[in-house]
């Protein structure tokens, strides 16, 4: 028997190996399986024609998936909810959202790619200049229930009143709330906001500055150190090679930077 216990050493050696590679450890099951807010345009765009994803968080799972010599599959979630549960249950090995404490408390937050900025959405005419001046008494502030702006508008206005809605509203409606002055101001992120305002023919403005500056990150299943520290080597690689910097560009969107990778 003494003479197995050298091979069975290297054969519990060689496992060990195995299962700590990068591509068992992010793609367990043999393909990446990557969840990221579809509806978000400062992660990526869903193509309603094909179905094909672009932007930022696409590039980052392709990039991934080619390093790892896996096949690659981006799911679309309307919200961040349905991340945090993929990841809880398996259905998803990496997912993609703005970092925030609440979230934190039910996923890990891994390395971030983009800083992302928020401006608040008014009426053309409106006298809101700057961010400053939305939380005063009798100014209705709308924002998406979960979303990044919610969290902080819902905690940090005091006088303003903030309404809450369950999804965004179309493009048609949010025109409408505003003109009417059914509210006054979307809390949105900067990319979203520049994007109502041109397709707005001048009905709506978004404010020059930003309200909050949040970082988009990797996020996996609570526990996961190995994933984070396989995610955080490419992201240092991918930000120091300018290869976020392309995809952002690439991608024309005006209302985030790359994230400088220090640590929170």
């Amino acid at each position: 028997m003494r003479y197995l216990t050298p091979f069975f050493l290297l054969c519990l050696v060689a496992a060990f190996l195995a299962a700590q590679s990068p591509s068992q450890t992010l793609a367990p099951t043999g393909t990446l399986r990557a969840i990221f807010l579809g509806g978000n345009p400062v992660q990526g765009r869903v193509d309603p024609k094909t179905g094909e994803a672009a932007g930022p968080v696409p590039d980052l799972v392709r990039e991934l998936a080619r390093r790892l010599g896996v096949p690659y599959k981006i799911i679309s979630a309307p919200d961040a909810q349905v991340i945090l549960d993929a990841l809880k249950d398996h259905t998803a090995d990496i997912g993609f959202l703005a970092y925030d404490p609440a979230r934190a408390r039910e996923a890990d937050f891994g390395a971030a790619f983009e800083v992302m900025f928020n401006s608040y959405l008014v009426r053309s005419d409106s006298p809101i200049k700057k961010s400053a001046d939305v939380d005063r008494t009798g100014v209705k502030v709308a924002a998406v229930k979960g979303q990044t702006q919610e969290l902080f508008v819902s905690s940090h206005l005091k006088k303003a009143q903030v309404r809450v809605f369950q999804t965004m509203p179309p493009q048609a409606d949010v025109e409408r709330l505003l003109g009417s002055g059914e509210v006054d101001v979307f809390a949105i992120n900067r990319q979203r906001s520049l994007d109502a305002q041109a397709a707005s023919g001048s009905k709506l403005r978004a404010l020059s500055d930003s309200f909050l500056e949040v970082e988009q990150c990797f996020v996996v299943e609570k526990g996961a150190r190995a994933k984070l520290d396989a995610i955080e080597k490419f992201v240092a690689e991918l930000r120091s090679s300018g290869f976020i910097k392309v995809s952002i560009d690439r991608a024309k969107l005006t209302g985030v930077d790359v994230a400088s990778g220090q640590k929170r």
